[in-house]
């Protein structure tokens, strides 16, 4: 049977969310150097949003891509965010000004972006799916997707509902896989079960599954021992990812040519975990199990658009309480007060405006969890 998206190469995405950068400014030179390494060994998918680095990464695609390259080198998938529009009128022209922004005449891939129950409602108001679908047959979008944060039962409404959506991203990590609040394994079923192609985001959670925890960091290397191998942490949760069946690709935010070299490594000639692997991966989930840590992915959904009138860092802060409480690192409260110097708010400036917990793809209770880390570190 011929695969769905042929024209996806290889399973690894590049995620332009976390790019490298300078000061508020993609790092050009470093970028550029990475879409050509990429491209070179055959990857071909690249993803991002209007949101994403205040707009910086789709500017710095048409820099670094799509000004460089012919069309037929690349797919680019970007997204129709809530916080742009507010009726249907407003759509197309926020569309066309990605495109030009993106220096591209279509994309590949277009989502209905961070689809939760709440969005959807917004969405359907407003006629986006039907406006995206729309735009697919003048042959701006070749196909329309969505990305989801939400409840499997909240994703088997919107495929009922609009069974033209022809791909699903999904949140999917081993850590996430079975968590009854992210229900990662429940929504990848449902989008199985419409016969929906999936691709992941977060497969390293937003670098939690990279700098584990002391007792996970033992399982991995005693497994590189006893394979004789050097596999890095990443490794284990982007091959977890990709494994299942029906995913298409698995996006990594590579901010490094480093990063980039990594991935690539294994991804080239991508091969599933195998017994001993997974087993391995069962365990360090088992450990973080144990932990008490802040599931913050580190999107930054919650503090671009002046969703936070105060200006508080907040996924800088939580990887702070992260660093804390979990890895005990010794300068922790070092780099909390680098956040603070920046100019940028503490947790106790929060006026509970929930702001913040309106736009949080984790629903994560954010007030509270501030007024956590102000006792623990203070004014």
């Amino acid at each position: 049977m011929c695969e769905v998206f042929p024209e996806i190469k290889k399973k690894l995405g590049f995620g332009c969310m976390r790019l490298p950068m300078n000061g508020e400014k993609v790092e050009m030179k470093q970028f550029c150097e990475m879409v050509d390494r990429f491209l070179e060994e055959g990857f071909n998918y690249f993803d991002t949003a209007h949101g994403y680095l205040n707009g910086e990464s789709e500017v710095a695609l048409r820099e670094g891509l799509t000004s460089r390259y012919p069309r037929e080198r690349y797919l680019l998938t970007n997204k129709l965010t809530g916080v742009y529009f507010d009726k249907e009128e407003e759509i197309r022209p926020f569309f066309e000004n990605q495109l030009k922004w993106c220096g591209v005449d279509y994309f590949d891939f277009y989502l209905m972006h961070a689809q939760n129950a709440k969005e959807f409602v917004k969405f359907k108001r407003c006629r986006a799916y039907e406006t995206a679908f729309d735009l697919k047959a003048e042959g701006k979008v070749r196909h329309v997707g969505l990305s989801f944060h939400d409840k499997a039962a909240v994703l088997d409404q919107i495929l009922t509902e609009y069974p033209q959506v022809e791909f699903v991203q999904i949140q999917f990590n081993y850590l996430d896989y079975d968590d009854e609040s992210v229900e990662s394994r429940k929504v990848y079923d449902v989008a199985r079960k419409h016969g929906k192609p999936v691709l992941v985001m977060e497969p390293v959670k937003g670098g939690s599954l990279v700098k584990l925890p002391e007792e996970g960091q033992k399982i991995f290397d005693e497994l590189n021992r006893s394979e004789g191998t050097k596999m890095s942490n990443a490794s284990y949760a982007i091959r977890f990812a990709a494994g299942f069946g029906g995913i298409r690709v698995v996006l990594s935010g590579m901010s490094t040519p480093e990063q980039m070299e990594d991935n690539i490594s294994y991804m080239k000639d991508f091969r599933p975990l195998n017994e001993r692997e997974l087993a391995a991966v069962r365990r360090v989930t088992g450990v973080f199990k144990g932990l008490d840590m802040i599931p913050c992915t580190a999107c930054h959904y919650c503090v671009e658009e002046n969703h936070c009138p105060k200006d508080i860092l907040i996924p800088d802060i939580f990887a702070c309480m992260n660093s804390k409480n979990v890895f005990h690192d010794w300068n922790t409260n070092f780099y909390y007060n680098n956040v603070l110097t920046a100019g940028h708010g503490a947790a106790g400036d929060c006026i509970q405006c929930g702001g913040c917990e309106r736009v949080c793809p984790q629903q994560l209770p954010i007030r509270a969890l501030l007024k956590d880390v102000a006792a623990q570190f203070g004014k």
